[in-house]
C-alpha cells in the first residue's frame, strides 16, 4: 500500500487511527498497540502477503537475539552469529542476482541468476533490527516486551522506506499515557507535513520522472542539453520523491503523537559534501557513523585511518543502496569527495559561500548520474556530455517546447537552494485557517494528480 493511493488516504488511515484512539480512549493501552501492529502488518502484506510471514520470523528472531545478547556472558560471538543471520538475509534477497550475474562476467561461468523478488523495507527493517542488536551487546537495551518490540520494527509510517528509527527514540514514546489521547495540534501539524509531502511527490516528482527517465532510456545518444536536462530532472525528482515520502512518514507519527526523527534539512543547500551528508537521509548518515564508522575506528587512529574509515563508509552505503555497479561507484565518488573536503578544510582556504554551494550541487548532481543510470556506461556518456567532452546527438529526448523544461527546472533549482526545510516552517506551527488552506489547497491538487499512482524511489532499494 502507498501514501499516495486513495485506499491509504480514505481507508486505510482514517480506520487505523480511528480505532486506535478508539481503544486508547477506553485506556485500552495494550489493545491500542497491538491494533496499530496489526494494521502495519497489513499495510505490508498490501504489497505482497506472502512476505509478512518473513518479516515476523525476522522480528522474532532479532527479539530473541537480543534477549540472548543481553545476559550472555560471551557477547561477542552471539553479536557476530546474530548479524551474520542478518547479512544473509539481507544478502541473498538483495545481492545474489549481482553476485552471481558478476562472477559469470568475470570469470565466464554459467552460473543460473535466479529471479528473486526484494521484499519491501527489507534494507530499513535489518538496518534497524542490526542496531538493537549491536546496543544490546552495548548494555543500551531494555528488557521491552515482545509486542512492544514488534510494534517498534512495523509501526507502518516509516516501515517501508524509512526513516530509520532507534529503540532509544521510538520505544519510550509507546508508553506514555498522553501518547493514546487524541492531540489536536499533533493531527493538525500531521496533517499539513504530510499534505507538503504528498504534493513533493505527486505532484512535483511525478512530473519530472519522464524527463529523468527520457534522457536515461537514451543516455548513449544524448546531447549536452539533453544530458542537462536529464540530470537536473532525476536530481530533483529524487529529493522531491524521498524527502517528500520521509515528510509523509513524519506527519503520520505526529497523528499517532509520535516524534520520528528528521530525515532531510535542506541539503542542496549545503555549502559542501560535508555538509551535504549533514542534511542528506539524516538518519542513514547517523546509523552509519554510530554503528560502521565509530567502530572501524572513526578518527581516533590518525589522519590516514580516518580518510580511509570514510571511504569504506560511503563505499558500504552505495552498496546498501542497490546491487549494482553503478551504486558502488556513486558511493565511491562519494567516498573520495568527502576526503578531498576534509582535505581541503586542513588548508583552511575559503571560497566564496556562493560558489561552495554551486560547486558542492553539482557535485552532488554528478554523482547522482550514476545512482540512476542502468549501467556503468550509460552513467559515463551522460556524464562526458554534461561536461561536453562528447559529441551528442542532435535529436531532443524530452517534451517540446524546450524551454518550458528548463524553465520549470530553473524554478525548482531556485526553490531548494533558498526554501525552508518543510519541518524548519513547522516548528513553530499553530492551527489556523492560514495553514488549513495551505494544506487543503496541495491535498487537493494532489489528490487531482493520483490518476497514476506510482511507487517511491526508495523502494527499490
Amino acid at each position: 500500500m502507498l501514501f499516495n493511493s486513495y485506499e491509504f488516504i480514505f481507508l486505510f488511515l482514517p480506520v487505523t487511527l480511528l480505532v486506535y484512539f478508539g481503544l486508547a480512549g477506553h485506556r485500552w493501552t495494550k489493545a491500542a498497540a497491538g491494533w496499530l501492529t496489526a494494521a502495519s502488518l497489513f499495510f505490508y502484506g498490501w504489497w505482497d502477503v506472502r512476505y509478512v510471514p518473513l518479516l515476523l520470523a525476522s522480528i522474532l528472531f532479532n527479539f530473541l537475539a537480543g534477549r540472548q545478547i543481553e545476559r550472555a556472558v560471551k557477547k561477542r560471538g552471539w553479536l557476530a552469529a546474530s548479524i551474520a543471520v542478518n547479512l544473509a538475509l539481507l544478502g541473498y534477497f538483495k545481492y545474489t542476482g549481482f553476485f552471481l550475474t558478476t562472477l559469470n562476467d568475470v570469470l565466464g561461468t554459467g552460473c543460473t541468476v535466479p529471479h528473486i523478488v526484494l521484499p519491501l523495507g527489507i534494507s530499513f527493517f535489518t538496518f534497524t533490527q542490526t542496531a538493537y542488536l549491536i546496543d544490546a551487546y552495548r548494555g543500551e537495551t531494555k528488557h521491552y516486551s515482545f509486542l512492544t518490540y514488534c510494534l517498534f520494527v512495523t509501526i507502518f509510517p516509516h516501515l517501508i522506506a524509512g526513516p530509520i528509527i532507534n529503540h532509544r527514540q521510538m520505544i519510550p514514546q509507546f508508553s506514555r499515557l498522553r501518547n493514546f489521547c487524541v492531540d489536536y495540534h499533533h493531527l493538525a501539524q500531521g496533517l499539513v507535513l504530510f499534505s507538503i509531502g504528498l504534493f513533493k511527490k505527486v505532484v512535483i516528482a511525478d512530473s519530472l520522472a519522464p524527463w529523468a527517465n527520457a534522457v536515461f532510456a537514451h543516455a548513449s545518444s544524448v546531447s549536452p542539453l539533453e544530458a542537462w536536462a536529464g540530470a537536473l530532472s532525476y536530481t530533483f525528482q529524487l529529493y522531491f520523491d524521498f524527502s517528500g515520502y520521509s515528510e509523509m512518514a513524519v506527519g503520520l507519527g505526529l497523528m499517532l503523537n509520535l516524534q520520528f526523527p528528521q530525515n532531510f534539512n535542506s541539503p542542496y543547500q549545503a555549502s559542501s559534501i560535508i555538509d551535504f551528508w549533514r542534511r542528506w537521509h539524516m538518519t542513514l548518515g547517523g546509523w552509519v557513523k554510530n554503528y560502521l564508522y565509530i567502530p572501524l575506528g572513526g578518527n581516533r587512529e590518525g589522519e590516514w585511518k580516518k580518510m580511509r574509515n570514510l571511504f569504506i563508509s560511503m563505499l558500504l552505503i552505495g552498496l546498501w543502496h542497490g546491487a549494482g555497479w553503478t551504486f558502488i561507484v556513486w558511493g565511491a565518488l562519494h567516498g573520495v569527495l568527502l576526503v578531498l573536503n576534509h582535505q581541503w578544510r586542513r588548508l583552511k582556504l575559503e571560497l566564496p559561500a556562493m560558489l561552495c554551494r554551486v560547486l558542492t550541487f553539482l557535485c552532488v548532481m554528478i554523482c547522482w548520474v550514476f545512482f540512476r543510470a542502468d549501467t556503468l556506461a550509460a552513467g559515463w556518456s551522460v556524464v562526458t556530455q554534461l561536461c561536453f567532452l562528447a559529441p551528442g546527438a542532435a535529436g531532443w529526448t524530452l517534451p517540446d517546447p524546450q524551454a518550458d523544461v528548463f524553465a520549470a527546472l530553473a524554478v525548482l533549482f531556485i526553490a531548494v537552494s533558498r526554501v525552508k526545510n518543510p519541518q524548519a516552517w513547522l516548528q513553530n506551527f499553530q492551527p489556523g485557517w492560514c495553514w488549513f488552506a495551505v494544506s487543503a489547497a496541495l491535498g487537493l491538487i494532489s489528490l487531482y494528480s493520483l490518476s497514476h499512482v506510482s511507487d517511491f524511489l526508495y523502494f527499490q532499494f
